[in-house]
């Protein structure tokens, strides 16, 4: 058995300059103002759209995230609809196999004491008894819990991840979904700032 943190990572980050002048295309396409492009010009249009809600224009641009979280924070992250999503899978890989046993996630909101660990190396030691049974990885998962560790990749358009970024993040929010959306708000406005920087 082993604990980690919930991490995550770009796997398609577009230039924040081709993104820019993509997005700043489309937009002045609607306008016929194609003449009015050049260096530079595309921020403050963006800016201006965005302030508008003329948010279709920056549907243009994708971005691909891996993160690795618990599968609870995952029944989140799908809901959100307008994305793509591949995720690993519990009906066909066999924890039973790795070396450093089942991976569970770091609870950011409380500590996890002696009498939750024992309760995690319990889930563990009977999924390994199912396994061992005969049972298929598919059916030894029924014991397996929220808390644990799954990586999925997500692929959605700048609007749906500033819709995300408009939930997620709240207070409101589950501590660990929030945790893990505040993390990835900050890197996506170092990214590219001009399309969340108002978040």
């Amino acid at each position: 058995m082993k604990i980690i943190r919930q991490s995550w990572e770009f796997l398609n980050k577009p230039d924040a300059d081709e993104a820019l002048r993509l997005i700043e295309t489309a937009g002045r396409v609607c306008y016929k103002t194609e003449g009015k492009m050049g260096p530079g010009t595309a921020p403050d249009f963006i800016r201006k759209r965005i302030a508008m809600g003329h948010l279709l224009v920056i549907e243009h641009v994708n971005i691909t995230v891996r993160i690795i979280t618990d599968r609870g924070v995952t029944h989140e992250i799908v809901r959100h609809r307008l994305a793509s999503y591949s995720q690993e899978s519990t009906r066909y890989c066999n924890y039973g196999e790795s070396k450093m046993g089942i991976k569970f996630i770091l609870p950011v909101d409380f500590d996890l004491d002696d009498e939750d660990l024992a309760m995690l190396r319990m889930i563990e030691n009977h999924y390994n008894l199912c396994l061992e049974k005969g049972r298929t990885p598919q059916q030894a998962r029924y014991f397996l819990p929220n808390g644990l560790k799954t990586e999925i990749i997500m692929t959605c358009n700048v609007r749906e991840w500033r819709h995300f970024f408009t939930l997620r993040p709240a207070p409101a929010a589950h501590a660990q979904m929030r945790a893990l959306a505040c993390s990835m708000l900050a890197g996506f406005k170092e990214a590219i700032p001009v399309l969340f920087e108002d978040l």
